[in-house]
């Protein structure tokens, strides 16, 4: 059976999102706690975004005594797949090379994970 195609998300969404995935399970409260401090979002607004994720199908929600407590639909790899193939496919035509030139480039990955990732890719060849 085909994967359910999924909306895109704003980045506000996305943040929530992760939020949720981090904490496996989570109230509108429990969302607002793990808010950065800088984040000015109000607990109306964290409500509306858990809504919106689980309208898109991202999130799934039980009703514990009065509380929502929201949960993934999905799978973060799948979303993260989708996202990066995308980003990749839109920005870079496909190709991660250009993206890892950038990332080392601009100080955004180290010594230590360029290590990291030729183990990966060592693994993989094998």
């Amino acid at each position: 059976m085909a994967k359910k195609a999924l909306v895109p998300l704003s980045g506000a969404e996305t943040e929530v999102l992760r939020l949720v995935w981090e904490m496996d399970r989570g109230t509108v409260q429990n969302v607002c706690d793990r808010l950065p401090a800088d984040r000015k979002i109000t607990y109306a607004t964290v409500q509306t975004l858990l809504r919106r994720l689980e309208k898109k199908g991202y999130l799934r929600h039980e009703t514990v005594g009065k509380a929502h407590v929201f949960a993934p639909a999905v799978k973060r790899d799948d979303v993260i797949n989708r996202a990066v193939g995308t980003f990749l496919d839109k920005l870079f035509g496909g190709d991660p090379v250009p993206l890892m030139q950038y990332l080392a480039r601009h100080d955004k990955i180290t010594a230590a994970d360029v290590e990291e990732l030729k183990q990966l890719t060592a693994k993989e060849d094998s």
